[in-house]
């Protein structure tokens, strides 16, 4: 198995971050295209496969969490998509395998007694436009090795699962399984996962307690060694996904105590 970290808010550079993978002994950073100095017209792709080059890693890529390829605005939808379109010509030139993105649960109306969430009550409209961004996805990526991993957040409801469904109809398309989001919602992703497991190729590794999410590998009450085994059981790269310094340190060191790093 291939383990990386994030890019932390404590580090300003990507060299920083190439520092840091280094010295823990990981072998890639997960680019966060949330931050500035990730975004697409900021990444220099030289620069880049040379600090890789460099320091010996590799990177995935963390596509922006706003991401929306269904907004019912044209002009937003196709801002995203163009962005995906343009994130895998990058992974392409920087030898990238995996793209990681989540699906979000779109605007909803709060009525007296629930939620109605838009892309539910236009399930149609919403499922014909994922079915075009797999097409989409498909034409960019041709023949490369290329997946793009859709991570669970908060609890995929029956829509998402339906648009998850279509997604999966592609071998380009996977599945990242986030084991702190999962605790966090009641478990409510796993049985899912599971059930798809064979479309698993990319976890985030954190430990969590209670509703406390991101904390360092044994700092919480999840039962790592069976996560772990999914991990090397299904050869998922794997992201130790502690949001400081200090928390990926102890998360190394506890790998590191079990020889898995």
């Amino acid at each position: 198995m291939l383990f990386g970290m994030p890019t932390l808010i404590e580090t300003s550079t990507l060299e920083e971050c190439a520092v840091l993978c280094k010295d823990f002994h990981l072998d890639f950073i997960e680019l966060n295209m949330n931050l500035p100095q990730y975004q697409l017209t900021e990444i220099d792709i030289a620069r880049f496969r040379k600090t890789a080059d460099a320091f010996g890693i590799s990177y995935t890529i963390h596509l922006d969490e706003n991401l929306n390829v269904s907004d019912f605005n044209p002009y937003i939808a196709d801002g995203y998509r163009r962005t995906v379109a343009e994130t895998i010509a990058l992974a392409k030139e920087l030898r990238v395998s995996i793209i990681n993105m989540h699906l979000p649960r779109g605007v909803y109306f709060t009525l007296p007694d629930k939620k109605v969430y838009l892309y539910a009550q236009y399930l149609e409209r919403y499922l014909k436009s994922m079915a075009g961004f797999r097409i989409l996805c498909e034409s960019a990526i041709g023949e490369s090795d290329i997946r793009i991993c859709i991570e669970n957040c908060d609890g995929y409801l029956l829509f998402q699962k339906q648009a998850l469904g279509v997604l999966l109809e592609s071998p380009i398309f996977g599945l990242t399984f986030d084991i702190g989001h999962n605790h966090g919602c009641g478990g409510m992703d796993e049985p899912y996962i599971l059930e798809k497991k064979s479309h698993l190729c990319h976890m985030h590794m954190h430990d969590a307690l209670g509703r406390k999410n991101h904390l360092a590998i044994g700092a919480g009450e999840l039962d790592m060694g069976r996560y772990l085994k999914l991990a090397k059981e299904r050869n998922c790269s794997v992201v130790l996904e502690t949001k400081t310094i200090d928390g990926l340190r102890q998360s190394v060191n506890w790998m590191c105590q079990r020889d898995l790093i």
